[in-house]
């Protein structure tokens, strides 16, 4: 363990949670602002896991990335570059939803699906931005072994995530 490879490990992790933080902290407005509504929250879904299993994963790939860093100069790089993608994807996607972004599937009887934004290309932006999250920090802080375990073990939640939503949504019967 490096003191630079546990500075960036560090760095990164509190950035990344600090952001989590500030994305709860919206997300709970808008919850209650949409139960208020009477949006409805279908079964099944997986949001508990996933409360604890994302911060974990950024945690697990900081502890390793402490221990296995640094990453190279072209590798962190592209990792930083990646990561602000993801983030202005996610951003995009949240700001496309407005009032109904929330981490919880929660649905306004009768509104038409949002159709702007990145959401006229991919029918789960966010998700693609939180798999960018996974695979930039994994970069940037040197953790191949438990960032390949995030985005695998993050990817199969959020399939059964958007089985839920998609549900929900009405796009699959």
């Amino acid at each position: 363990m490096t003191n630079q490879a546990l500075a960036i490990a560090v760095l990164t992790v509190v950035a990344a949670l600090l952001m989590m933080a500030g994305e709860l902290v919206l997300s709970q407005f808008n919850e209650r602002q949409l139960r208020t509504k009477g949006a409805i929250e279908p079964p099944g879904d997986v949001i508990g896991i996933m409360r604890w299993a994302y911060p974990v994963s950024f945690i697990a790939m900081a502890v390793e990335g402490a221990w296995s860093g640094p990453s190279p100069g072209t590798i962190l790089a592209g990792g930083l570059i990646l990561f602000g993608l993801a983030k202005a994807l996610k951003v995009w996607a949240i700001g496309s939803l407005g009032s109904r972004w929330s981490y919880r599937v929660l649905i306004l009887p009768g509104m038409p699906l949002v159709t702007s934004g990145p959401y006229r290309f991919i029918a789960h932006p966010n998700y693609l931005s939180v798999i960018g999250e996974l695979v930039s920090v994994a970069m940037v802080v040197a953790a191949p072994i438990t960032g390949l375990v995030a985005v695998f073990g993050f990817g199969l939640l959020m399939r059964a995530r958007i089985r839920v939503e998609d549900r929900a949504l009405g796009r699959v019967e």
